[in-house]
């Protein structure tokens, strides 16, 4: 939410830099909590800090060049959607991992695929739009084998 405010902020003067105190005001966040984000997007390159009375944040680069990927990565946001540490980690239950392992590690790897695609010029501008209930089946299911 708060990328996104930026992007939309500076989006007729990419130049000019927001302060995080006005974008805590318009997103209701904390600015505390603001300030420690903002502090990993920097780190990762996405968004430059500006000093002086008309400081803030800006981005690093366009909007159109920035993924939602790359923002939750930044920020240590995981899209893993089994509870063991994946391929590497603990195992879902003690020595195994679960029925449905498979399921969900197939469904955040979707997550994270789609995220790489969705930048956050996509947001600002509403967002991707939701596929037709019958194509996303059809890409989902090889040969629309699931319709039958």
């Amino acid at each position: 939410m708060a990328m996104a405010d930026l992007a939309a902020a500076t989006a007729s003067s990419p130049d000019q830099a927001v302060p995080l105190s006005a974008i805590a005001e318009r997103q209701h966040l904390p600015l505390a909590y603001l300030e420690q984000i903002f502090a990993r997007l920097r780190k990762a390159g996405l968004v430059e800090s500006a000093r002086g009375r008309t400081g803030g944040y800006r981005l690093s680069r366009a909007a159109g060049d920035i993924t939602i990927a790359e923002i939750m990565a930044a920020v240590d946001e995981d899209v893993r959607m089994t509870r063991c540490g994946g391929e590497d980690g603990a195992p879902c239950l003690p020595g195994e991992r679960c029925m449905t392992h498979g399921l969900w590690d197939a469904l955040g790897a979707h997550i994270t695929q789609f995220l790489e695609h969705v930048t956050l010029q996509t947001v600002i501008d509403g967002g991707p739009r939701r596929p037709d209930r019958n194509v996303a089946a059809v890409a989902l299911f090889s040969g629309g084998a699931a319709l039958r």
